[in-house]
């Protein structure tokens, strides 16, 4: 039975609701100690650390950090031909979602002889994650990859942990996803020092150069984003990913277990997973607690999915009315945000807060994992009120381009020198001044 929160005939504030919401506890300052030596020593000593530390960490010391082009190749050629058909349509289906993602430069004219451009140019190189812990991300390859090079980056390295099974190299699964979209830079490192690695880059053992990035995607453990943490400056970051969240707005008309399916689904991937049920029905929450008894114990993952489930993330919140039910999952902001009500279309567009937003019984998480096109790296831990999900634009920077006239600059220059003066910086309108030594009108 998932822990309950009764908030029906109560009326809490957006703080009282961040407050008694349920949500995993995640100390990022608290692993920083273990980061910095890591990061430090990476930055010290390179490829010689990275490889100490993989070997304590992973339990394996790879032969080289980069993977050489024919293993990566030689994945695809050995990839079960379903998975390989459904990670091809999955890339088809997010390169169709993010090709509609990318912005076009735009020019405004200000004033006669006077325009300010917006270029949108992408980052030159970028490091990507797939985790490899408790499970196999080859979804995480498509969702970092597919943006990025239709943002029009030039050069991505993948980073993936090397597992002792595989001789030290990233799961075949992970390689056979690089392949087929075209990667053909991927390392060997996992955690802290990946991220290390990507912002310092190196020498590998066979002397080939490892470039440094200037920005870093992708979810890890608490100490890949820890590390992101510590060197963000140095790199961009995408977020600081914590646990995978769910959250399900659920009335008298949901499917109890379709309810608890999509739970359960997300408490799979981790201890720490939370799974949120919003509800105005108890009858449905009564309903939903007994279909999890039945499935978490026929599941594969029992022990990992019933701690998720009985952790103080996760629980379920009765509400009186949709509309409160709504103002909950917005004070959440959850990673993921099912809508199971009736109407739910109408319901789902007036939710503010969500990483994404899945509408109606037959639109369950899963399908945004894989191959509903949208992407399913996303903000958690609350980020969603301020940041979203990873789209072609976090691979993009606007630049402004200022293209004036010697008369639209001499129009505007006595409101130049008013402003600079009034700011006290004589020198900025000295500066627009000097440009008309016969005076501006």
């Amino acid at each position: 039975m998932l822990n309950r929160i009764d908030l029906r005939g109560r009326v809490l504030s957006a703080t009282e609701l961040r407050a008694t919401l349920p949500r995993a506890e995640i100390d990022v300052d608290a692993a920083l100690h273990q980061v910095r030596p890591v990061v430090e020593a990476v930055r010290e000593r390179g490829v010689e650390a990275v490889l100490e530390y993989t070997e304590r960490f992973d339990r394996v010391r790879p032969a080289s950090v980069r993977v050489p082009r024919a293993e990566i190749e030689a994945a695809l050629t050995t990839l079960d031909p379903a998975v390989r058909a459904a990670l091809e349509e999955a890339i088809e289906r997010a390169r169709k979602v993010h090709a509609d993602q990318r912005r076009a430069d735009v020019t405004t004219t200000v004033a006669d002889g006077g325009t300010v451009t917006e270029r949108w140019v992408p980052v030159e190189r970028v490091g990507l994650y797939a985790p490899g812990g408790l499970a196999v991300y080859p979804s995480s390859v498509v969702m970092n990859v597919v943006p990025a090079q239709v943002a029009g980056v030039g050069s991505l390295v993948l980073c993936s942990p090397p597992q002792a099974e595989f001789g030290g190299r990233p799961h075949p699964t992970i390689l056979a996803a690089a392949a087929l979209l075209g990667v053909d830079e991927v390392w060997a490192v996992g955690g802290a020092q990946a991220v290390a690695l990507m912002a310092h880059g190196g020498t590998d053992t066979d002397g080939a150069e490892l470039v440094p990035v200037d920005l870093v995607t992708g979810p890890g453990n608490i100490y890949l984003t820890a590390a992101k943490r510590l060197l963000r400056g140095l790199i961009g970051i995408d977020s600081e990913a914590g646990p995978t969240e769910i959250a399900i707005l659920a009335d008298e008309t949901a499917n109890p277990v379709h309810v608890a399916a999509d739970l359960v689904s997300q408490a799979e991937h981790d201890p720490l997973a939370a799974s949120v049920l919003v509800t105005t029905s108890e009858e449905l929450a009564d309903a939903v607690d007994r279909e999890l008894a039945g499935r978490v114990a026929a599941t594969k993952h029992t022990e990992r999915i019933g701690e998720a489930l009985h952790g103080k993330q996760s629980g379920t919140v009765l509400v009186s009315t949709v509309d409160e039910g709504l103002r909950v999952v917005d004070a959440y902001a959850a990673e993921h945000l099912e809508i199971q009500t009736a109407d739910a279309r109408a319901v789902a567009a007036r939710v503010r807060n969500a990483g994404a937003v899945f509408v109606g019984p037959y639109a369950p998480v899963s399908l945004g994992d894989y191959c509903a096109g949208s992407n399913h790296v996303l903000p958690t831990g609350g980020y969603a009120r301020h940041s979203s999900g990873l789209s072609v634009q976090s691979f993009l920077r606007g630049i402004h381009v200022i293209d004036y006239s010697e008369e639209a600059l001499r129009e505007v220059a006595g409101k130049v020198v008013a402003l600079a003066n009034a700011e006290d910086l004589p020198a900025h309108g000295e500066a627009v001044t000097a440009r008309f030594p016969g005076g501006a009108e």
